[in-house]
């Protein structure tokens, strides 16, 4: 069973040449990188940390937001990892502006109202800063008269800027946006840059058994 780190994108593939399948690659998405392989506006992509072909992302993760991203060439496996029927719960990290307090929490899980419709969380709580946490490059700006705090926020949906958009709506922007979760996987271990390669059979039986009992 294939767990490859790749180090850079100067990395050789020699482990995966002669596997049946593309593995499932873990992929710890820097800040101001584009979810593709091409920018006719020079910006940095993902072809600048990924040396495998044929890979796709599995979901999506803003350009200014930072951490786990799926890539696989499985259309089955990309399927059910981005569709939201498969209630597949995605963790962030999420820095706000402002002090979060129980009511905002509160109206994160019980459902807020968005212009494409009515979006909750599965998952809202005030935490400490994230153990391990990188610095973010270019830092965020914070303003002196204003704190901030954190919330580790999971939902089961995928629509642009989700997040976002729901703690600005119970008056908590976001400044810091960290996907730190999907389902069984996790960006636990991974530089910003880093990327971990699992075989697609290892990756079916994650899965599987995180569907079986995804509160384990």
């Amino acid at each position: 069973m294939l767990r490859a780190r790749l180090a850079s994108r100067n990395a050789q593939p020699a482990l995966l040449c002669c596997t049946p399948a593309m593995p499932l690659i873990l992929l710890n998405k820097p800040n101001r990188v584009l979810c593709q392989f091409k920018d006719d506006q020079g910006r940095e992509t993902l072809a600048d940390h990924i040396n495998i072909a044929d890979v796709y992302p599995a979901g999506r993760l803003d350009f200014d937001s930072e951490g786990l991203l799926l890539l696989t060439d499985d259309g089955q496996l990309q399927a059910r990892i981005s569709q939201p029927r498969s209630k597949l719960a995605k963790h962030y990290w999420a820095q706000v502006e402002g002090s979060a307090r129980d009511k905002q929490l509160g109206e994160l899980t019980t459902g807020v109202a968005l212009k494409d419709g009515p979006a909750s969380a599965i998952k809202a709580a005030t935490i400490t800063d994230p153990n391990g946490l990188w610095e973010r490059v270019p830092p965020i700006r914070e303003r002196r008269s204003i704190p901030t705090s954190w919330i580790d926020l999971a939902i089961t949906e995928g629509r642009n800027r989700q997040v976002r958009r729901m703690t600005a709506a119970v008056g908590l922007p976001t400044l810091r946006l960290i996907r730190h979760r999907i389902g069984p996987w996790s960006v636990a271990g991974l530089a910003p840059g880093e990327s971990l390669a699992i075989d697609t059979e290892v990756a079916w039986k994650d899965l599987k058994a995180y569907l079986e009992d995804p509160f384990a």
